[in-house]
């Protein structure tokens, strides 16, 4: 499950062992008026019809495979550059809950984030991160994207699951390390380490999935 609003293509640098694994992409789906996560979370398991499966989730994509696990039987749940508690996320976005301020966010300006990155202006490497926007995320419905940020600030979960199996870079910048309990430490990684480290992530993930403890 990719992170908020994007889409599997973050996934394209990700292989598996052909012979081991068979890998499905999900997809997010615009939720329904006034959704809950627990609902979105029911309906998307629909979406799931394999046995032994191996639910991976990024970022936000995290927190909705960790709800969707309730729904499936699942041999693991596994989550990258994510949280497994709302204890986990940092104290500005904890500030923004409290405040209610991410209502003033303009969702709208990321539905046409082309034009955005016209009047783009600063270093190479803000305008390489537009390009990333531009690639990978394709979801950019403002009632989406309001949902969604609502659903991560506030999400419920105070108790971590155990059984999750955590992966974090430790040069996060949207959830710093320092925030996050037990987790596989990823050298270098960023919040877009599902892009930039891939070459780590085909090494280990098929070892992660397979591990018996």
């Amino acid at each position: 499950m990719p992170g908020l609003a994007a889409s599997s293509a973050i996934f394209e640098r990700i292989q598996l062992p052909e012979a081991v694994f068979e890998m499905h992409l999900l997809e997010w789906v615009l939720p329904q008026k006034e959704e809950t996560l627990e609902r979105y979370a029911k309906r998307m398991a629909k979406k799931v019809q394999h046995d032994q499966i191996i639910l991976v989730g990024v970022s936000f994509g995290g927190i909705l495979v960790q709800e969707m696990k309730q729904y499936l039987t699942t041999r693991k749940v596994i989550i990258i550059s994510s949280v497994k508690s709302n204890l986990e996320m940092p104290v500005g976005m904890k500030i923004a809950k409290t405040t209610k301020a991410y209502k003033l966010i303009p969702t709208q300006l990321f539905e046409n984030i082309e034009v955005l990155a016209k009047f783009t202006f600063g270093s190479a490497i803000i305008k390489q991160r537009i390009k990333l926007y531009e690639k990978y995320l394709s979801v950019r419905d403002k009632n989406y994207l309001d949902w969604a940020i609502a659903k991560v600030l506030n999400w419920e979960r105070t108790v971590v699951d155990p059984n999750i199996v955590h992966i974090h870079g430790d040069a996060d910048e949207v959830f710093p390390i320092k925030n996050i309990g037990k987790c596989i430490i990823v050298k270098g990684g960023t919040h877009i380490m599902i892009l930039a480290k891939y070459r780590w992530l085909n090494d280990n993930l098929p070892k992660i999935m397979l591990a018996t403890d």
